[in-house]
């Protein structure tokens, strides 16, 4: 980009013959200040050229009467006056107190860009954007161009006024940095494409409707649709939320990865992807971006926090604002996938959380694949050469906001936001609650990855018109079957391969690690000594397998992790008893949910070392003599009961990964012969390891399957199952279970997990009704239903059977 201050000037090969500055000034003050810099050859220093110069405002009716006709080939140069802030500790950002004297630093009234001029000749900057010939514009404009030849002129005005705005936009990064990105003229671009104007014309004619209505609607959406970004809301909103979490946590990411993805960023538009724990995550990643100097994204949000005043700041500072559900129209879809491709071609930087809310259970919810579906059609078309997607875990290790998760968890209504929502929510963030880790995973190429699996990424032959609803897969209309099914399935693998991304970069926080430990030890309290004893071996686990980690070194010696366990009865999810010979640990009565919550953020780190102690115990039980294969059969049968709560790869990788775990429980196994692979000393093997995961990790998903699964096999196999009025059943039921101690916690009885096991159940056939009245089918599908319900209670029974096998329930465990 090219700017007075040191800027590389740009010479054309042959020097023109005249020269047109475009003048974007809003006030007498900056056409002085821009006719003195011409009158001091301001131009002919900068792109080397004596030719005479034409000043023209930059407005479309002046391009249009006084540029785009004359018959020789100007050169034309955008210019601008740039304002700056006064620099405060080393930057130059607008504050509170430039609000409080009425006045915008970055856009002073003209007294005060008069007075600027005299004392503070530092605070302006005249830019030219990057220089093009009339001819040039003329050859990447070439429809616009064709219909001035016709004779009408406005479209070419339009696109040369785009083209000097985008040109001064980029002049202006180069002095205030790429976090002031900000789109200008989006919807006048994008109603100005000829390929959508066609579009909408399909749609009126497809849906017999008026096309100059169609063109309206489709307006009056991009008015609603498009982020105004404006500098001055994002420094004021960055100002004002920074203390909300900066109060609250102590934001800790690793700079090297953020050095990588900001040269990646320099060829292609980013996307980032993070895990969804609380309302703070986009605040808490803006942040760190801007820090940073990474432009600001575009957060992709849904219409629920468009309330005032939330709503129109977050607009301000780049949240796209997009509704839950489409329906049928049409043009609004066209919209939407229009803006989202713009936004991708014009390489801006997008946000979005993939799993279409916050998680209730503190792991990751399956994908929403919705704008992934969006993002490939971006790059089937053609439209960009290709988008970064960035996995992004954001992990807490307090969450002041776990007592509203709980209660939806346990039945209850979510509160809607609001602004009386908005001033309770900040108020409770004023409480210290340690770290949050901010991790940035592998990028995946969007094309490459949709390649790999098979999408034809090719341009489609018709408009493809994307749907963008809550349910798992949307459909995609009007293409061919075969296609259709590898596109969805190509979309559905990436949403995978991100989500692995995620969890391979979350670490584990010292109060997920207290929490799997105490959940698991049967409603008993545990002295200080007996904790520490229990973790010994499971940060020993960690340490082998080298996983990611938060501050686990406080948990290895009793004063570090008194102190944890202290700021977790402080946010009451341990409670504390004092009245004894020593202080004893256990979780706080009603708090399991929130307990779960933090244990579910590592848990995905300690699946396949707890299906691997079920299946051994499977193995030995059953007598077999190959108790390799059936070992082996377990694992799988496990591994997809478990498919809608964790993200596994394919059978060979869960294979070398099984395999894995079993060499850190006996490093000889490889050696060993099939015979005496799975002796009975094998469990000796697992008691001496220090500890068992089965009953930690698994327990609350099986217990929840059962409760599906039993009512399920009491309901009338003719009958349809209206899912909200099964889940609050299962809730219901399930506490009567949790008393009657058939379940083993309160953090089983969650409309989260029952949601999950419900979908299992779908999976397996179970829920479709029986349409016939013939005695067979009834009674083969509650057979079906209650065989699974069966097969849900030998697994507890074998997590049972885990669980006492694990050393911290041996009396006096840790005792001094």
């Amino acid at each position: 980009m090219i700017d007075h201050r040191g800027g590389s000037p740009t010479k054309s090969a042959t020097a023109p013959r005249s020269v047109v500055a475009l003048v974007d000034a809003t006030s007498g003050v900056e056409r002085e200040l821009v006719g003195a810099w011409l009158g001091d050859g301001g131009i002919a220093k900068e792109i080397g050229t004596d030719a005479p110069i034409t000043q023209l405002d930059l407005d479309a009716g002046a391009i249009a009467d006084r540029l785009i006709g004359r018959r020789d080939d100007p050169l034309v140069v955008p210019i601008r006056v740039l304002w700056l802030p006064p620099e405060r500790d080393g930057v130059r950002r607008m504050t509170f107190a430039d609000l409080a004297m009425l006045t915008n630093p970055r856009k002073p009234h003209w007294i005060a860009q008069r007075k600027l001029v005299r004392k503070s000749p530092d605070r302006h900057v005249i830019l030219t954007g990057q220089p093009a010939l009339l001819s040039e514009l003329r050859v990447n404009n070439p429809e616009a161009s064709a219909l001035h030849a016709a004779g009408t002129a406005e479209p070419f005005a339009r696109a040369i006024l785009r083209a000097a705005v985008v040109a001064l936009e980029r002049a202006e990064r180069s002095i205030i940095g790429d976090r002031y990105k900000v789109p200008r003229l989006v919807a006048e671009e994008i109603l100005d494409s000829p390929d959508f104007t066609r579009r909408l014309e399909l749609i009126a004619d497809q849906i017999g409707a008026d096309p100059q209505e169609v063109y309206r609607r489709a307006e009056k959406a991009l008015n609603e649709l498009v982020a105004a970004q404006s500098r001055t809301v994002s420094d004021l909103f960055t100002q004002a939320m920074r203390p909300v979490h900066a109060s609250t946590w102590k934001v800790e990411t690793e700079e090297s990865g953020l050095a990588a993805l900001r040269a990646l960023n320099r060829r292609y538009p980013l996307v980032f992807l993070p895990s969804h724990r609380s309302y703070v995550d986009a605040f808490v990643l803006g942040d760190v971006l801007a820090r940073n100097d990474f432009p600001p994204n575009h957060v992709i949000g849904g219409a629920n926090l468009r309330f005032w005043p939330l709503g129109p700041i977050a607009r301000r500072t780049g949240t796209v604002f997009i509704r839950r559900s489409f329906g049928d129209d049409e043009v609004y879809k066209a919209v939407v996938e229009e803006y989202f491709a713009y936004l991708v071609a014009k390489r801006f930087n997008l946000e979005w959380y993939f799993e279409g809310g916050r998680t209730r259970t503190g792991k990751l919810r399956p994908p929403r694949y919705g704008l992934l579906n969006y993002l490939a059609a971006a790059v089937r078309a053609d439209r960009v050469d290709d988008v970064m997607l960035v996995p992004v875990s954001i992990t807490y290790e307090r969450l002041n906001e776990l007592g509203a998760i709980a209660t939806e968890q346990a039945g209850g209504k979510k509160k809607p936001e609001g602004l009386t929502w908005l001033a309770r929510y900040i108020r409770s963030q004023q409480h210290s609650a340690g770290h949050v880790y901010v991790r940035f995973g592998a990028p995946l190429s969007a094309r490459d990855r949709l390649a790999a699996h098979g999408d034809p990424l090719a341009p489609p032959r018709v408009s493809i018109p994307l749907h963008h609803t809550e349910s798992a897969a949307e459909p995609i209309a009007d293409a061919d079957p075969e296609t259709t099914e590898r596109e969805r399935k190509a979309v559905q693998r990436l949403a995978f391969e991100i989500a692995v991304g995620i969890n391979a970069v979350t670490p584990i926080t010292v109060n997920s690690l207290v929490t799997l430990a105490l959940l698991g030890v049967d409603e008993r309290a545990l002295t200080l000594g007996e904790v520490c004893a229990l973790l010994a071996p499971v940060l020993g686990y960690i340490e082998k397998r080298n996983l990611p980690s938060g501050e686990l070194d406080a948990l290895r010696d009793e004063p570090n992790l008194a102190v944890v366990l202290e700021q977790l009865s402080l946010a009451k999810v341990v409670t504390v008893y004092r009245g004894g010979l020593e202080p004893v640990y256990s979780i706080e009565s009603g708090a399991h949910l929130e307990a779960a919550f933090y244990r579910n953020s590592a848990v995905h780190w300690f699946v396949n070392r707890a299906i691997l102690e079920l299946s051994i115990l499977a193995a030995v039980d059953s007598g077999a003599p190959d108790q390799l294969r059936t070992g082996w059969d377990e694992a799988f049968r496990l591994r997809d009961l478990l498919k809608f709560e964790f993200f596994f790869p394919d059978r060979a990788e869960f294979t070398t990964q099984i395999t894995a775990e079993m060499l850190l429980v006996d490093p000889e196994w490889n050696g060993r012969s099939r015979k005496d692979t799975l002796g009975t000393d094998i469990l000796g093997k697992l008691t001496a390891s220090g500890f068992m995961m089965a009953h930690r990790v698994l327990r609350s998903f099986f217990d929840a399957q059962l409760v599906v699964a039993e009512r399920l096999a009491a309901r009338d196999p003719g009958a349809a199952i209206d899912r909200k009025e099964f889940l609050d059943e299962c809730v219901s039921v399930g506490r009567q279970m949790l008393l009657q101690q058939r379940l083993h916690s309160p953090e089983s009885v969650s409309t989260e997990l029952f949601g999950s096991a419900l979908k299992l159940a779908d999976n397996r056939g179970l829920l479709r009704p029986v349409s016939s009245t013939s005695a067979k089918d009834r009674t083969e599908l509650i057979a079906r239903r209650t065989e699974f319900a069966d097969r849900l209670r030998g697994i507890g029974a074998r997590i049972a059977q885990a669980a006492a096998l694990d050393p911290s329930n041996i009396p006096g465990l840790g005792t001094r």
